[in-house]
């Protein structure tokens, strides 16, 4: 499997400290109605220098409040920043708040189906094929998924690629031999496992995690296509031929033993290899035979 290191320190997700949005809510409102009833209260022929300050100070703790509202949904959450430093990850939900000037970005941490395109690679032996893949991956860590790559959405899809490209070259598509070894088309769990590990190796720089991985889609390329139905075909009709033979071999046998044990005629060598070679045509031959009765004696 690939290793990956990306030459500087890794993030690593931690909690932030945000407050109740519903509290914060409950102090704007009483800085609005402190407000305005100093407004409405306010005696314009002799203002009170306290009420002149409460005024400036219910409006400026209204305006501070108000900006640092922010909501988070299940299976989200809120990477803080200041200043551009981390601070920490809420991921708590329903309204939450925090100071105005921190940042704050959204991250889903909800499971994602991508589904590739089809790529063109070679297998082990050199054939050109056609592959895609299934993938279901979600954000595990935030603050690597924000800080430690560009943009986590195209690395999941470039690396999905790139998984593909790899494990498509590490085996055949079919098994041409006599050897019973791992290949494309027929060892589907090993595949989808190997696939999955791959992309978890590639993806933990990011942190992702891949729940479920599988191939979606795996043919010959059209350029080789023709060539490899015939010889699946021709695999297909020797592979027949041969159960056919060893029935009619078994069948024979039982035959010319049943014929010696019961009496009914005794052969020679020869006559024997008649019989044999008749039955055998009898039984393998892909067309209706047509006998011949012999009207005269054994050896005519």
């Amino acid at each position: 499997m690939a290793e990956f290191s990306l030459g500087m320190n890794t993030s690593k997700e931690k909690a932030a400290s945000t407050f109740n949005g519903y509290a914060a809510a409950g102090i704007l409102l009483a800085a609005v109605l402190l407000f305005f009833w100093n407004i409405i209260t306010l005696e314009p022929d002799a203002p009170s220098a306290f009420r002149g300050w409460l005024l400036i100070l219910s409006g400026i703790a209204a305006l501070l409040i108000l900006p640092g509202f922010f909501m988070i949904q299940p299976n989200q959450g809120r990477v803080i920043t200041l200043f551009g430093a981390y601070r920490g990850t809420d991921r708590t939900t329903g309204l939450r708040w925090i100071w105005p000037w921190m940042g704050r970005t959204k991250v889903s941490v909800r499971a994602n189906n991508v589904h590739s395109e089809r790529v063109k690679i070679n297998d082990l032996r050199g054939n050109p094929v056609e592959i895609a893949c299934n993938v279901v991956w979600r954000v595990s860590d935030t603050a690597q998924a924000v800080f430690d790559v560009d943009d986590y959405r195209e690395f999941v899809n470039i690396q999905i690629e790139a998984a593909l490209r790899t494990v498509g070259a590490r085996h055949p598509y079919d098994d041409m031999s006599e050897e019973d070894e791992t290949t494309l088309r027929g060892s589907a769990d090993v595949i989808n496992a190997e696939l999955q590990a791959e992309l978890n190796d590639r993806l933990r720089v990011a942190g992702i995690v891949v729940d479920e991985a599988g191939l979606t889609h795996l043919a010959y390329a059209p350029e080789i296509a023709g060539a490899m139905l015939r010889r699946q075909q021709a695999e297909a009709v020797i592979a027949a031929r041969a159960k056919l033979v060893l029935g009619a071999v078994s069948m024979v046998e039982m035959a010319l033993d049943k014929l010696s044990a019961d009496g009914i005629v005794n052969l020679d060598d020869e006559r024997r290899a008649a019989m044999v070679s008749n039955l055998m045509v009898v039984l393998v031959g892909d067309r209706d035979t047509q006998p011949v009765v012999n009207t005269g004696t054994l050896y005519q």
